[in-house]
């Protein structure tokens, strides 16, 4: 699937014995299944040191044990994907029961709704909000914050990308342009009359699927488009993130962290960035801080201080749970974004046509940055600006938001108090600005 001038994909490592090319995703399957019987013994010897009829549960030696052989069982899991868990939420102040239903799929994505079972119609209709969550390695549950809060005034829909070991070989491969195809025909899924807001990764493809869809003067093209933390330009205030890849360069990343799905997973021999591998490099950046969090686990645990267990368990169970990444998506987006920045050079291509976002003139523009981002700096968001030379000043917005780093660009605290209302706002305001040219044209 060429990519303009630059031929495509880059290619995958050589073929040949997975026994030669994937020794590392092999030896860590060994890894944990050697584990099991480990696991097994230390399951056995928790239960013995909580139940309430042994004597040595309440004594400082048993929950030591019993905190021991927890610390070892979930250092030692793997975590699966983690489940939604937003049962209701509250609409003009009612509390509504709220269900999670697949309303389109293919292979490598899932389109969530969150459908809210209003007991009474709303007297105005609530604006519709397409949430594509980040391709980077976490499940899109990362953006569960994100979703409750949108949901008692927005009608909620989110990308649930699939785990590449999950999805067979015969299912074809997946790469950018694949993300950008899957976008537009989510877009035309949803039957217009939505907004669309990318999280960090997405904010590229999401650019340009409406730079497509703007070229062809594509009727479902979305109210509105929000990128929050996104590398649109990564030369702008470069992170130690972006200097990695522009020094590394491709043929590394090509070379030491591209490997082949092992059996028994149902994508045995896919080429892939696999989730692990994400997971160390997530945890050796703040390596002190994780091993703090887990000395205060134990000591919690031996102190039985139940609400601060519960919170080190809700957010590592996320933080933990890591998928894979088809090969060809992941290299192409280090190369494209990261390496050759093709967006804001204008030299990114979709199918073989230029991708334009000076073509954008009927989808007005939010841009939210983090004071603190030290994955997307200051700057690198807002240079789509820049690029959507079409879109008229009163129809774009750009948003700091002080004191907070690349997470609490869409989740904590001040997302909810001082983010999403200023989103809600500028959506009401972009359809409402569309409704009037609507009428207008009439």
């Amino acid at each position: 699937m060429p990519i303009g001038e630059f031929g495509g994909a880059p290619p995958l490592v050589a073929e040949g014995s997975p026994a030669l090319t994937t020794p590392l995703y092999w030896m860590y399957e060994m890894a944990h299944a050697s584990l099991n019987p480990a696991r097994a013994v230390t399951d056995a010897t928790k239960i013995l040191f909580q139940n309430p009829l042994n004597p040595w549960t309440h004594t400082e030696f048993g929950k030591s044990v019993a905190a021991a052989c927890e610390l070892f069982e979930r250092t030692t899991r793997r975590y699966g994907k983690p489940e939604w868990n937003l049962p209701t939420t509250e609409v003009n102040g009612i509390r509504t029961a709220v269900e999670v239903r697949s309303i389109w799929e293919k292979p490598f994505c899932r389109l969530l709704h969150f459908d809210r079972k209003l007991t009474r119609p709303l007297r105005n209709p609530q604006p519709r909000v397409l949430i594509v969550a980040p391709m980077s390695g976490h499940y899109a549950t990362l953006l569960r914050g994100t979703v409750e809060a949108f949901l008692p005034t927005h009608e909620v829909y989110i990308t649930d990308w699939a785990d590449a070991r999950m999805v067979p070989l015969a299912a074809g491969r997946f790469d950018l342009e694949d993300y950008v195809d899957y976008l537009i025909e989510m877009l035309h899924a949803l039957g217009g009359n939505i907004h669309i807001i990318a999280v960090c990764q997405p904010s590229v493809p999401v650019v340009a699927a409406v730079s497509v869809m703007e070229a062809s003067n594509d009727p479902f093209v979305p109210l509105s488009m929000t990128l929050m933390g996104g590398p649109i330009d990564t030369r702008r205030n470069p992170t130690a993130v972006n200097n990695l890849a522009e020094e590394r360069g491709i043929d590394w990343f090509r070379n030491n962290v591209i490997t082949k799905v092992p059996f028994p997973h149902p994508g045995v021999m896919r080429d892939v960035y696999p989730g692990f591998l994400q997971l160390n490099g997530f945890i050796s950046m703040n390596l002190d801080r994780h091993m703090d969090a887990h000395k205060a686990l134990f000591a919690n645990l031996v102190k039985g201080d139940g609400d601060l267990v519960d919170k080190h368990r809700e957010f590592y169970d996320e933080y933990l749970a890591v998928m894979d990444l088809t090969a060809e998506y992941y290299l192409q987006t280090v190369d494209l974004v990261f390496v050759k920045h093709a967006l804001p050079k204008g030299e990114m291509t979709h199918r073989g046509k230029p991708v334009n976002p000076a073509k954008i003139r009927r989808v007005a523009l939010m841009t939210v940055e983090g004071e603190k981002d030290d994955i997307s700096g200051l700057g690198q968001t807002e240079a789509t600006h820049a690029l959507c030379t079409a879109i008229p000043n009163h129809r774009r917005v750009h948003y700091v938001q002080k004191g907070v780093g690349h997470y609490g660009v869409f989740n904590g605290s001040r997302f909810r108090s001082e983010i999403v209302p200023r989103i809600s706002d500028f959506m009401v305001s972009a359809a409402n600005t569309r409704l009037s040219l609507v009428a207008a044209a009439e």
